[in-house]
Protein backbone atom coordinates (compact mmCIF):
# COMPACT_ATOMS: atom_id res chain seq x y z
CA UNK A 1 0.00 0.00 0.00
CA UNK A 2 1.15 3.48 -0.63
CA UNK A 3 1.89 4.58 2.87
CA UNK A 4 5.79 5.70 2.25
CA UNK A 5 7.15 8.08 0.42
CA UNK A 6 10.32 5.98 0.16
CA UNK A 7 13.61 7.61 -1.01
CA UNK A 8 15.20 6.57 -4.47
CA UNK A 9 17.37 3.78 -2.97
CA UNK A 10 17.60 0.78 -1.34
CA UNK A 11 20.49 -0.92 0.27
CA UNK A 12 21.99 -4.37 -0.20
CA UNK A 13 24.41 -4.59 2.74
CA UNK A 14 25.46 -2.37 5.96
CA UNK A 15 29.27 -2.48 8.24
CA UNK A 16 28.82 -0.32 11.59
CA UNK A 17 27.88 3.04 10.65
CA UNK A 18 28.03 2.48 6.64
CA UNK A 19 25.60 0.95 3.88
CA UNK A 20 25.99 0.31 0.32
CA UNK A 21 23.05 0.29 -2.06
CA UNK A 22 22.38 -1.99 -5.20
CA UNK A 23 25.26 0.14 -7.64
CA UNK A 24 27.85 0.12 -4.97
CA UNK A 25 27.70 3.37 -3.60
CA UNK A 26 28.41 3.75 0.38
CA UNK A 27 26.26 5.69 2.68
CA UNK A 28 27.41 7.41 6.03
CA UNK A 29 24.29 6.72 7.95
CA UNK A 30 22.71 9.40 10.66
CA UNK A 31 19.51 7.70 10.93
CA UNK A 32 20.29 4.31 12.35
CA UNK A 33 16.56 2.95 10.87
CA UNK A 34 15.07 5.58 12.96
CA UNK A 35 16.97 5.56 16.40
CA UNK A 36 16.92 1.17 15.79
CA UNK A 37 20.30 0.39 14.62
CA UNK A 38 22.05 1.03 18.26
CA UNK A 39 25.20 -1.26 17.83
CA UNK A 40 24.85 -0.24 13.73
CA UNK A 41 24.35 -2.57 10.68
CA UNK A 42 25.99 -6.29 10.71
CA UNK A 43 27.39 -6.16 13.93
CA UNK A 44 29.44 -9.15 14.11
CA UNK A 45 28.42 -10.49 17.92
CA UNK A 46 24.75 -9.99 17.51
CA UNK A 47 24.95 -11.44 13.86
CA UNK A 48 26.53 -14.99 15.59
CA UNK A 49 23.69 -14.85 18.44
CA UNK A 50 21.20 -14.31 15.99
CA UNK A 51 22.52 -17.01 13.63
CA UNK A 52 23.22 -19.47 16.70
CA UNK A 53 19.44 -19.37 17.71
CA UNK A 54 17.86 -19.72 14.44
CA UNK A 55 19.25 -23.20 14.39
CA UNK A 56 18.27 -23.60 17.68
CA UNK A 57 14.71 -22.23 18.36
CA UNK A 58 12.77 -19.54 16.72
CA UNK A 59 9.63 -19.75 18.58
CA UNK A 60 6.78 -21.82 20.64
CA UNK A 61 4.78 -18.83 21.84
CA UNK A 62 3.71 -17.53 25.10
CA UNK A 63 1.66 -20.75 26.56
CA UNK A 64 5.29 -22.10 27.55
CA UNK A 65 8.09 -20.74 29.57
CA UNK A 66 10.84 -19.08 27.80
CA UNK A 67 13.88 -18.80 29.56
CA UNK A 68 15.80 -16.59 27.98
CA UNK A 69 12.77 -14.10 27.75
CA UNK A 70 12.85 -14.36 31.64
CA UNK A 71 16.71 -13.71 31.80
CA UNK A 72 16.06 -10.68 29.37
CA UNK A 73 13.11 -9.32 31.53
CA UNK A 74 15.70 -9.78 34.36
CA UNK A 75 18.30 -7.78 32.89
CA UNK A 76 15.63 -5.12 31.82
CA UNK A 77 14.10 -4.75 35.45
CA UNK A 78 17.29 -3.99 36.39
CA UNK A 79 18.58 -1.36 34.43
CA UNK A 80 15.33 0.42 34.69
CA UNK A 81 14.91 -0.03 38.31
CA UNK A 82 11.53 -2.16 37.69
CA UNK A 83 9.49 -4.94 38.85
CA UNK A 84 8.12 -6.73 35.77
CA UNK A 85 8.06 -6.95 31.80
CA UNK A 86 5.06 -7.29 29.28
CA UNK A 87 6.80 -8.37 26.14
CA UNK A 88 5.56 -7.12 22.76
CA UNK A 89 7.16 -6.37 19.05
CA UNK A 90 6.77 -2.72 19.13
CA UNK A 91 6.63 0.79 20.77
CA UNK A 92 2.92 1.15 19.73
CA UNK A 93 2.57 -2.21 21.01
CA UNK A 94 4.40 -1.26 24.54
CA UNK A 95 2.47 2.05 24.58
CA UNK A 96 -0.72 0.22 24.08
CA UNK A 97 0.11 -1.91 26.79
CA UNK A 98 0.94 0.90 28.96
CA UNK A 99 -2.42 2.55 28.31
CA UNK A 100 -3.97 -0.63 29.10
CA UNK A 101 -2.27 -0.73 32.56
CA UNK A 102 -3.56 2.83 33.24
CA UNK A 103 -6.91 2.21 32.07
CA UNK A 104 -6.78 -1.48 34.89
CA UNK A 105 -5.40 1.19 37.21
CA UNK A 106 -7.97 3.87 37.35
CA UNK A 107 -10.75 0.83 37.74
CA UNK A 108 -9.16 -0.07 40.99
CA UNK A 109 -9.63 3.00 42.12
CA UNK A 110 -13.29 3.00 41.14
CA UNK A 111 -12.91 5.35 38.39
CA UNK A 112 -15.55 4.54 36.15
CA UNK A 113 -14.06 6.20 33.15
CA UNK A 114 -10.41 6.69 33.70
CA UNK A 115 -8.55 9.16 31.63
CA UNK A 116 -4.63 9.92 30.83
CA UNK A 117 -3.22 13.25 30.50
CA UNK A 118 -0.63 13.41 27.42
CA UNK A 119 1.04 15.95 26.26
CA UNK A 120 0.83 18.45 23.17
CA UNK A 121 3.88 17.26 20.00
CA UNK A 122 3.66 14.10 21.30
CA UNK A 123 3.91 10.82 19.13
CA UNK A 124 3.37 7.36 20.31
CA UNK A 125 2.35 5.33 17.99
CA UNK A 126 -0.08 4.56 14.85
CA UNK A 127 -2.31 2.03 16.51
CA UNK A 128 -5.64 3.46 17.09
CA UNK A 129 -5.33 4.25 20.78
CA UNK A 130 -1.77 4.99 20.24
CA UNK A 131 -2.49 7.96 17.48
CA UNK A 132 -4.92 8.73 19.47
CA UNK A 133 -2.54 9.62 22.17
CA UNK A 134 -0.35 11.27 20.15
CA UNK A 135 -0.13 15.36 19.97
CA UNK A 136 -0.01 15.19 16.06
CA UNK A 137 -2.87 16.09 14.08
CA UNK A 138 -1.18 14.66 10.75
CA UNK A 139 -0.84 10.64 11.94
CA UNK A 140 -4.86 11.41 13.60
CA UNK A 141 -6.59 12.35 10.36
CA UNK A 142 -8.88 10.30 8.91
CA UNK A 143 -9.18 7.54 10.92
CA UNK A 144 -11.56 9.39 13.56
CA UNK A 145 -13.24 9.07 15.55
CA UNK A 146 -10.35 8.98 17.59
CA UNK A 147 -10.14 6.84 20.95
CA UNK A 148 -11.42 8.73 24.07
CA UNK A 149 -9.79 9.25 27.31
CA UNK A 150 -6.98 11.52 26.77
CA UNK A 151 -6.52 15.20 27.98
CA UNK A 152 -4.18 17.29 26.59
CA UNK A 153 -1.51 19.27 28.24
CA UNK A 154 1.65 21.72 26.68
CA UNK A 155 4.71 19.68 27.12
CA UNK A 156 7.66 21.20 29.38
CA UNK A 157 4.65 23.11 31.50
CA UNK A 158 4.40 21.23 34.89
CA UNK A 159 1.62 23.97 36.03
CA UNK A 160 -0.59 22.79 33.12
CA UNK A 161 -0.74 19.78 34.22
CA UNK A 162 -1.19 20.69 37.83
CA UNK A 163 -4.22 22.51 36.28
CA UNK A 164 -5.75 18.97 35.21
CA UNK A 165 -5.46 17.63 38.51
CA UNK A 166 -7.52 20.55 39.62
CA UNK A 167 -10.24 20.19 36.87
CA UNK A 168 -10.04 16.52 35.79
CA UNK A 169 -11.00 14.08 38.69
CA UNK A 170 -10.94 11.26 36.06
CA UNK A 171 -6.97 11.37 35.12
CA UNK A 172 -5.40 8.20 36.55
CA UNK A 173 -1.79 8.42 34.90
CA UNK A 174 0.55 10.75 32.69
CA UNK A 175 1.88 9.76 29.38
CA UNK A 176 4.77 11.63 28.21
CA UNK A 177 8.18 10.76 25.86
CA UNK A 178 11.01 12.86 27.67
CA UNK A 179 12.28 14.22 24.47
CA UNK A 180 9.96 14.58 22.05
CA UNK A 181 11.95 13.02 19.04
CA UNK A 182 9.22 12.95 16.15
CA UNK A 183 8.64 16.87 16.73
CA UNK A 184 11.91 17.86 16.57
CA UNK A 185 14.00 16.95 19.27
CA UNK A 186 12.14 18.97 21.73
CA UNK A 187 13.84 19.29 25.36
CA UNK A 188 12.02 20.06 28.44
CA UNK A 189 13.92 22.06 30.80
CA UNK A 190 15.71 20.60 33.52
CA UNK A 191 13.53 19.51 36.17
CA UNK A 192 10.28 18.91 34.27
CA UNK A 193 10.33 15.34 34.50
CA UNK A 194 10.87 15.40 38.03
CA UNK A 195 7.82 18.18 38.45
CA UNK A 196 5.65 15.08 36.63
CA UNK A 197 6.77 13.26 39.02
CA UNK A 198 5.93 15.00 42.11
CA UNK A 199 2.65 15.47 40.86
CA UNK A 200 1.66 11.83 39.78
CA UNK A 201 2.87 11.74 43.61
CA UNK A 202 0.64 14.08 44.85
CA UNK A 203 -2.11 12.47 42.67
CA UNK A 204 -1.77 8.98 42.81
CA UNK A 205 -1.22 9.32 39.07
CA UNK A 206 1.04 6.64 37.02
CA UNK A 207 3.83 8.56 35.80
CA UNK A 208 4.32 6.42 31.93
CA UNK A 209 7.22 7.07 29.96
CA UNK A 210 7.04 6.23 26.14
CA UNK A 211 10.96 5.26 26.00
CA UNK A 212 10.90 4.23 22.31
CA UNK A 213 13.48 6.28 21.02
CA UNK A 214 15.31 7.68 23.62
CA UNK A 215 16.05 4.58 25.56
CA UNK A 216 19.00 2.19 25.18
CA UNK A 217 21.70 4.40 25.72
CA UNK A 218 20.22 6.66 22.82
CA UNK A 219 20.96 10.13 25.27
CA UNK A 220 23.80 9.58 27.40
CA UNK A 221 22.15 7.19 29.64
CA UNK A 222 20.22 4.17 29.37
CA UNK A 223 16.81 5.84 29.67
CA UNK A 224 16.30 9.49 29.50
CA UNK A 225 14.38 9.44 32.91
CA UNK A 226 18.01 8.81 34.79
CA UNK A 227 19.19 12.15 33.59
CA UNK A 228 17.22 13.58 36.44
CA UNK A 229 17.80 10.73 38.89
CA UNK A 230 13.73 9.63 39.25
CA UNK A 231 11.97 6.78 38.48
CA UNK A 232 8.45 6.49 36.30
CA UNK A 233 5.92 3.58 37.56
CA UNK A 234 6.03 2.79 33.23
CA UNK A 235 8.32 2.01 30.62
CA UNK A 236 7.82 1.80 26.99
CA UNK A 237 11.00 0.37 25.01
CA UNK A 238 11.53 -0.90 21.94
CA UNK A 239 13.81 0.50 18.56
CA UNK A 240 16.95 -0.02 19.76
CA UNK A 241 16.30 -2.94 22.32
CA UNK A 242 16.94 -5.50 19.06
CA UNK A 243 19.62 -3.27 16.86
CA UNK A 244 17.26 -4.19 14.09
CA UNK A 245 14.87 -7.43 15.15
CA UNK A 246 11.55 -6.67 16.50
CA UNK A 247 10.96 -6.53 19.78
CA UNK A 248 9.05 -4.05 22.59
CA UNK A 249 8.36 -3.97 26.20
CA UNK A 250 6.04 -2.77 28.84
CA UNK A 251 8.08 -2.19 31.80
CA UNK A 252 6.32 -1.44 35.14
CA UNK A 253 7.18 -1.50 38.81
CA UNK A 254 4.74 -1.00 42.39
CA UNK A 255 1.50 -1.57 41.63
CA UNK A 256 1.32 -0.84 38.23
CA UNK A 257 3.27 -4.30 37.38
CA UNK A 258 0.63 -5.98 38.88
CA UNK A 259 -3.06 -5.14 37.38
CA UNK A 260 -2.46 -7.13 34.44
CA UNK A 261 -3.55 -10.43 35.42
CA UNK A 262 -3.93 -13.92 33.45
CA UNK A 263 -5.69 -13.09 30.32
CA UNK A 264 -6.23 -9.53 30.33
CA UNK A 265 -3.37 -8.75 27.96
CA UNK A 266 -0.98 -10.86 25.42
CA UNK A 267 1.10 -11.41 22.44
CA UNK A 268 2.04 -14.08 20.10
CA UNK A 269 5.50 -12.90 18.95
CA UNK A 270 6.30 -11.19 22.04
CA UNK A 271 9.62 -11.80 24.01
CA UNK A 272 10.04 -14.96 21.70
CA UNK A 273 13.42 -17.11 21.69
CA UNK A 274 14.76 -15.11 18.59
CA UNK A 275 14.31 -11.77 19.35
CA UNK A 276 15.18 -12.22 23.09
CA UNK A 277 18.36 -13.39 22.11
CA UNK A 278 19.07 -10.51 19.94
CA UNK A 279 17.92 -7.65 23.09
CA UNK A 280 19.77 -9.99 25.25
CA UNK A 281 23.32 -10.00 22.96
CA UNK A 282 22.88 -5.95 22.20
CA UNK A 283 22.28 -5.10 25.91
CA UNK A 284 24.78 -6.93 26.38
CA UNK A 285 27.14 -5.21 24.21
CA UNK A 286 26.23 -1.72 25.02
CA UNK A 287 27.23 -2.61 28.56
CA UNK A 288 30.67 -3.90 27.73
CA UNK A 289 31.47 -1.31 25.45
CA UNK A 290 30.10 1.77 27.39
CA UNK A 291 27.99 2.81 25.08
CA UNK A 292 25.69 5.07 26.98
CA UNK A 293 29.21 7.05 28.08
CA UNK A 294 30.46 7.09 24.33
CA UNK A 295 26.84 8.38 23.48
CA UNK A 296 27.27 11.28 25.95
CA UNK A 297 30.84 12.40 24.86
CA UNK A 298 30.20 11.87 21.00
CA UNK A 299 26.85 13.85 21.20
CA UNK A 300 28.72 16.78 23.07
CA UNK A 301 31.33 16.85 20.44
CA UNK A 302 29.17 17.12 17.38
CA UNK A 303 26.65 19.70 19.42
CA UNK A 304 30.18 21.50 19.88
CA UNK A 305 31.09 21.60 16.59
CA UNK A 306 27.66 22.17 15.26
CA UNK A 307 27.18 25.42 17.45
CA UNK A 308 30.34 26.83 16.66
CA UNK A 309 30.10 26.03 12.82
CA UNK A 310 26.24 28.07 13.10
CA UNK A 311 26.62 30.80 15.32
CA UNK A 312 26.60 33.16 12.70
CA UNK A 313 24.27 31.50 10.17
CA UNK A 314 20.83 33.50 10.99
CA UNK A 315 19.02 30.35 8.83
CA UNK A 316 20.04 28.13 11.93
CA UNK A 317 17.65 29.07 14.81
CA UNK A 318 18.29 26.92 17.41
CA UNK A 319 20.28 23.36 17.95
CA UNK A 320 19.47 20.67 20.72
CA UNK A 321 20.78 17.41 21.50
CA UNK A 322 20.90 14.59 24.37
CA UNK A 323 23.61 11.95 23.84
CA UNK A 324 23.29 11.27 20.36
CA UNK A 325 20.04 12.49 19.65
CA UNK A 326 20.66 15.81 17.83
CA UNK A 327 18.04 18.19 16.18
CA UNK A 328 18.89 21.35 14.57
CA UNK A 329 16.15 23.36 13.80
CA UNK A 330 16.16 26.07 10.87
CA UNK A 331 13.75 29.16 9.95
CA UNK A 332 12.40 27.32 6.94
CA UNK A 333 11.09 24.31 5.50
CA UNK A 334 14.06 21.64 5.01
CA UNK A 335 12.88 18.23 3.53
CA UNK A 336 14.73 19.17 0.15
CA UNK A 337 17.80 18.06 2.82
CA UNK A 338 17.00 14.78 2.77
CA UNK A 339 18.04 14.01 -0.91
CA UNK A 340 20.60 16.30 -1.19
CA UNK A 341 22.38 14.52 1.37
CA UNK A 342 21.48 11.03 0.04
CA UNK A 343 23.54 12.63 -2.98
CA UNK A 344 25.93 13.50 -0.78
CA UNK A 345 26.63 10.03 0.92
CA UNK A 346 25.08 10.64 3.72
CA UNK A 347 21.47 9.69 5.48
CA UNK A 348 19.44 11.88 7.55
CA UNK A 349 16.05 12.83 8.50
CA UNK A 350 13.92 15.83 8.37
CA UNK A 351 10.88 15.73 10.76
CA UNK A 352 8.46 18.56 12.01
CA UNK A 353 9.09 20.08 8.29
CA UNK A 354 12.37 22.14 9.37
CA UNK A 355 14.38 20.44 11.92
CA UNK A 356 17.42 18.07 10.64
CA UNK A 357 17.08 15.19 13.04
CA UNK A 358 20.40 12.77 13.54
CA UNK A 359 20.69 9.80 15.33
CA UNK A 360 23.48 7.91 14.56
CA UNK A 361 24.44 4.98 15.46
CA UNK A 362 25.82 4.41 19.45
CA UNK A 363 29.09 2.79 17.82
CA UNK A 364 30.39 5.34 16.01
CA UNK A 365 33.82 6.58 15.68
CA UNK A 366 35.21 10.77 15.90
CA UNK A 367 36.64 10.59 12.30
CA UNK A 368 32.57 9.57 11.73
CA UNK A 369 31.05 11.90 14.19
CA UNK A 370 33.33 14.89 12.69
CA UNK A 371 32.35 13.55 9.15
CA UNK A 372 28.48 14.12 9.96
CA UNK A 373 28.85 17.75 11.48
CA UNK A 374 30.87 18.33 8.07
CA UNK A 375 28.45 17.32 5.84
CA UNK A 376 25.81 18.72 7.59
CA UNK A 377 26.82 22.52 8.15
CA UNK A 378 27.89 21.88 4.36
CA UNK A 379 24.47 21.38 3.67
CA UNK A 380 22.84 23.98 5.57
CA UNK A 381 25.20 26.85 4.27
CA UNK A 382 24.70 25.58 0.76
CA UNK A 383 21.04 26.42 1.34
CA UNK A 384 21.42 29.38 2.70
CA UNK A 385 23.30 30.55 0.09
CA UNK A 386 20.99 29.15 -2.40
CA UNK A 387 18.13 31.76 -0.76
CA UNK A 388 20.36 34.51 -1.08
CA UNK A 389 21.16 34.91 3.08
Amino acid sequence: MATYARLPVAFERGEGAWLWDLAGNKYLDAVSGVAVCVLGHAHPVVAQAISEQAHKLLHTSNLYEIPIQNALAEVLARLAEMDRVFFCNSGAEANEAAIKIARSYGRTKSVRNPAIAVMEGSFHGRTLATLSASGNRKVQAGFEPLVPGFVRVPFNDAEALRSIARTRPDVVAVLLVPIQGEAGVVIPASGYLSAVRAICEEQGWLMMLDEVQTGMCRTGEWFAFQHEGIRPDVVALAKGMGNGLPIGACLARGIAATVLQTGSHGSTFGGNPLASRAALTTISVLNEQRLAERAKLLGQRMLSRLQEAFQDLPVVREIRGKGLMIGIELDRPCTELVARSLSAGLLINVTAERVIRLLPPLILSEVEADQIVDSVVALVVQLSQAAGD
